[in-house]
């Protein structure tokens, strides 16, 4: 007994000894159980850890202490992510959506779940910086509340902090000679950075989900994994169990979908009649978009001259204001129902090809309606004889959001809930609706699209959008769950979360900051409202901060890089080459990586 003690004594030490990856060879070459090599190996470490307490001093006092602060922290965290896990509402329901209808309908609520939280960050941002300064100076607001004020946006409304020209231009102070509140440069600043977090977010987001449903190598030999190693043996509850059944249960039939997909062979003349059909189809599509905008143009005209003509304050003269909004949203809820009808014509080979002309169709409607707005608002509004005309381009924006707001829940009662009546009363063939992801993406994206407009003209709006998102997220799960059934044929679309930020960041966010350059940097601002009365530009407030700045030597740092960097055409195009180049090589190692991959999965698989 003791020799054998003294043997194993000897292999520990032995063990102990050893670099990490020749102790791992070595523990595994061992004639013994797998009990016993764990056994072994606790030893080891044991060991290990005695030898390095022996060798290394005592931590000081106050190293003890940030370690004991450290461990605190982590597990006052660990306390707070348990007590928030149950206010997580949607974690449960997008389980219940991926295992009930594919990742297909999933990536929609993730998508709608992911602008919530970015619409949140938003709100908090502005309030924080332009509106909670603003109440400090802010003056009594003697206009009556008489309720159409939540749907035109106009009356009591005017005069509160939800819109530019509340704003002040003064730098604010509550205490003598004490530190002071410039909301000019508070108002830009603010608004600025803020566009570039969200450049920096979107990029950072479109790269991290391109890694993941392009790179991964996971991807490429996930199948058997999926079947063998992905059962959680933590589950119990009975319900989890199925649900993990269903959900595991669907990635495979996606996953095996996509492995056996069917290459139709077309004679020559199928060829040229779908051809022509998806001509006719393109030309029906693009024909309907431009009477679309052609409609709005004139429609937004007429509107301002009536509005004009009235009372600036009388509220019917605001609520005629409606018409524009109300159009415009009966459009681009009504079309995009032509669109999927077209593409159910076209009868792609795989809902995937439907799904992305559609999309494609749709945001050529939608951006261009937007592309027309942008353009009144800019060309006519910013001109036009209104006192403050921030504040009524706010307030078409505020009309715009509330109405797509109202017509996306009109979408859900009529084009699922009384098309399951049809499909199941009156037209029994039809049967239950499919749920639309191309038509509700699109959506998401035309009112963040408004979101971010409006932010320099409305700095409440995210917050305004955040309400309706979560409303709309549980109205959609309703809906879907109640009235819609799972897609006929089973598809994988990893890439789809991918194409879906894309779509958000180009065309809607580029277009976005177009629209933004030039009002700060073109548009003369309003001489009676908002903080940048009396200046010639927004921009301008940032140039005359500068110029105060060079008479302080503290300063010169700032002053320097607005002049070397900031406003230097060669340090953008030098950035814009760096930027071009790494992109170049990181898509060349994403190329080799990506056939690396392949090549190691084909070898597997040979």
């Amino acid at each position: 007994f003791f020799h054998g003690f003294d043997v194993e004594e000897d292999l520990v030490g032995s063990l102990a000894s050893m670099s990490i990856n020749e102790r791992i060879k070595a523990i595994q070459k061992l004639p013994e159980t797998m009990r016993k090599r764990r056994e072994i190996r606790n030893k080891v470490l044991k060991e290990i850890t005695k030898k390095s307490r022996h060798r290394g001093a005592q931590p000081s006092c106050c190293t003890q202490c940030l370690q004991g602060a450290a461990v605190s922290l982590r597990r006052f965290g660990n306390s707070l992510l348990e007590c928030f896990q149950p206010l997580q509402i949607w974690h449960k329901t997008l389980k219940i959506i991926g295992a009930e209808f594919g990742t297909s309908v999933l990536s929609y609520f993730v998508f709608l779940k992911w602008l919530l939280n970015f619409n949140l960050f938003s709100f908090l941002i502005n309030f924080g910086f332009i509106t909670i300064p603003q109440f400090l100076a802010a003056e009594p607001n003697n206009l009556s509340f008489m309720g159409l004020e939540l749907f035109t946006g106009a009356g009591y409304f005017q005069k509160t902090v939800l819109y530019y020209g509340f704003y002040t231009n003064a730098t604010i102070s509550k205490i003598e000679n004490g530190p002071s509140y410039n909301m000019q440069l508070a108002y830009i600043f603010t608004v600025g950075i803020y566009f570039v977090i969200c450049f920096l977010i979107l990029l950072f987001s479109m790269a991290k989900s391109f890694y993941r449903n392009f790179i991964n190598p996971q991807a490429y030999s996930g199948n058997a994994s999926k079947l063998l190693c992905t059962w959680d043996f933590n589950i119990t509850n009975e319900k989890a169990v199925k649900l993990k059944q269903k959900n595991l249960s669907t990635q495979i039939k996606e996953d095996l979908t996509e492995i056996n997909k069917e290459v139709l062979d077309f004679s020559m003349m199928e060829r040229v009649l779908r051809i022509a059909v998806h001509l006719l189809a393109w030309v029906a599509s693009l024909g309907t978009a431009a009477a679309a905008c052609t409609g709005v143009y004139f429609l937004s005209i007429n509107n301002l001259e009536l509005f004009m003509k009235g009372h600036r304050n009388d509220l019917e003269s605001q609520a005629a204001m409606l018409v524009l909004p109300v159009i415009a949203s009966l459009l681009n809820t009504l079309i995009p129902f032509f669109f999927s009808w077209l593409g159910h014509l076209e009868r792609f080979q795989t809902p995937g090809q439907h799904i992305y002309v559609t999309i494609t169709r749709i945001i050529i409607l939608k951006m261009s309606v937007v592309g027309i707005l942008c353009y009144y608002w800019l060309n006519i509004v910013a001109t036009s004889e209104s006192q403050c005309w921030e504040t009524l381009v706010g307030q078409d924006i505020y009309r715009l959001v509330l109405v797509d707001f109202i017509f996306c829940l009109l979408g859900s009662f009529f084009g699922e809930f009384l098309r399951r009546i049809i499909g199941t009363t009156v037209c029994v063939s039809l049967g239950l609706p499919e749920f639309d992801i191309g038509r509700n993406v699109l959506d998401l994206i035309y009112a963040q699209t408004l979101t971010w407009i409006g932010i320099l003209f409305s700095p409440l709006l995210p917050g305004i959008q955040m309400i309706a998102f979560l409303i709309v997220f549980f109205v959609k799960k309703v809906s879907l769950m109640r009235n819609c059934q799972p897609p006929r044929k089973v598809w994988r679309t990893a890439q789809m979360m991918t194409s879906f930020m894309f779509l958000l960041f180009c065309p809607s966010f580029l277009g976005v900051l177009s629209v933004t350059g030039v009002t700060v940097w073109r548009l003369k601002p309003s001489e009676g409202c908002g903080p940048f009365r009396g200046l010639s530009s927004m921009y301008a407030a940032v140039s005359e901060w500068i110029q105060i700045l060079e008479s302080y030597t503290a300063s010169k740092w700032v002053v320097w890089i607005y002049h070397n960097l900031i406003t230097s055409e060669l340090f953008f195009f030098i950035l814009s080459t760096i930027v071009l180049i790494v992109t170049y090589l990181y898509w060349q190692i994403i190329q080799g990586r990506k056939t690396m991959t392949k090549r190691l999965h084909e070898q597997l698989i040979n």
